[in-house]
């Protein structure tokens, strides 16, 4: 009983942050999906369960992908754009970077869709190799428009459980099992793709 009302006070808590927060948490968290996108510093899971839990399930994930969208855009474009130069000057690795991009380059677009769909597959090095490569923006934006359908289904669904494991502990042992299955599949996918 005391192990369910402390689980119930996080609870209230979380939703009174969000409450309190209001519209701006949404908007600042939407401003930060894309960021995330360009500069992966920024935890985007909690970022997609404030918008899942602020507007509901299917809004929520709108929201989220939209602006997921939008950032792996900007972020395509800015490498794209010529910071080629700058970027490999800040990078130590030129080669494996080269490696990687003619990898992106020669991906078929399932593939693009398969690699940007896993959770675990670090996002940000997916743009700036397709920006860097000769890949158009349209089979890009092509992998990315269905791939991200399922990473923010993904990050909505294990956030906004983790929130209700609160009152199910269950739910839980669930949540640790299906990240552990996406985390298995995103290292199976990264040595295909020669991520690591």
């Amino acid at each position: 009983m005391i192990e369910l009302g402390v689980f119930s006070k996080i609870e209230e808590y979380i939703l009174e942050i969000i409450n309190l927060l209001g519209i701006w948490g949404p908007v600042f968290g939407c401003f930060l999906i894309v960021i995330e996108s360009i500069v992966p510093i920024l935890p985007l899971a909690v970022f997609i369960t404030l918008n899942f839990m602020t507007f509901g399930n299917l809004i929520g994930f709108i929201i989220s992908w939209i602006f997921t969208l939008l950032g792996c855009a900007m972020s395509f474009f800015i490498f794209r754009k010529g910071f080629y130069k700058k970027f490999c000057n800040f990078t130590n690795s030129k080669r494996r970077l080269k490696k990687f991009m003619k990898t992106v380059s020669s991906m078929t677009l399932s593939e693009l869709v398969i690699l940007t769909a896993i959770p675990f597959t670090p996002a940000f090095l997916v743009n700036i190799a397709a920006g860097l490569s000769d890949m158009s923006f349209k089979k890009y934006f092509a992998g990315i428009f269905m791939g991200k359908i399922s990473l923010v289904y993904f990050w909505g669904y294990i956030g906004t459980s983790f929130i209700e494991s609160l009152k199910h502990p269950i739910i839980l042992i669930r949540i640790f099992a299906l990240v552990m299955i996406m985390y298995i599949i995103s290292r199976f996918v990264n040595k295909k793709v020669n991520l690591e």
